[in-house]
């Protein structure tokens, strides 16, 4: 959306109230009002990112995840270079197995913000499941790096770690997750049947 269309089509003001209007609607839980009020700005402003982005979360909540791959694809074609609009799409195109365009889209985000912690763990699951795991175990150890207290890229890596025969380092990230995250360090071990602790007990 360029600097010129709101005023052109009703001002800073109005495009403040219909986004207000659209978050009080989304906090009582009325995601068919949140949508119409989206649909009206867009009609209003059909480039505009914060109803493009926020109507494709929206619709993807819903389940419409075929909508909402439409609206991050039309705000890409408006702002080609928009990280997050690219990671949604891949984080879609991951849940619908379409593999191959995932990573395209993963990688895209990476190119334009290459902190996004989330497109490397995105990427990874994108790896994993093509059975790709050297890569995958980059990608995921990137976004542990980034990310160290969250415990999903380290329950992931355990995971591939346990697929490539590598049973020491699982039990590694075990130890570790035991030290933040004791529920998931218990959740490999009962997964994996590996123990953590160096002398095979706890």
């Amino acid at each position: 959306m360029n600097s010129t269309s709101l005023p052109r089509q009703g001002g800073w003001w109005r495009h403040l109230l219909l986004k207000w209007r659209a978050q009080m609607l989304l906090v009582i839980n009325r995601r068919d009002g949140a949508l119409e009020v989206f649909d009206e700005m867009l009609g209003l402003w059909p480039d505009d990112a914060y109803a493009l982005a926020s109507r494709a979360h929206v619709l993807a909540q819903a389940g419409r995840a075929d909508a909402a791959m439409a609206d991050f694809r039309r705000l890409l074609d408006a702002q080609p270079e928009h990280a997050h609009a690219w990671f949604n799409l891949g984080f879609l195109l991951e849940q619908q197995g379409r593999l191959d365009e995932a990573e395209q889209a993963f990688r895209r985000a990476l190119e334009l913000e290459s902190k996004l912690d989330r497109a490397w763990y995105g990427l990874g699951l994108v790896l994993i499941r093509q059975h790709r795991y050297d890569e995958a175990v980059a990608a995921l150890k990137r976004n542990t790096e980034l990310q160290p207290m969250s415990p999903h890229g380290w329950y992931q890596l355990a995971r591939v770690h346990v697929d490539r025969q590598q049973p020491e380092e699982a039990a590694k990230i075990i130890r570790h997750l035991q030290g933040f995250e004791p529920k998931v360090a218990a959740q490999l071990e009962r997964e994996t049947g590996l123990l953590g602790s160096p002398a095979g007990g706890h």
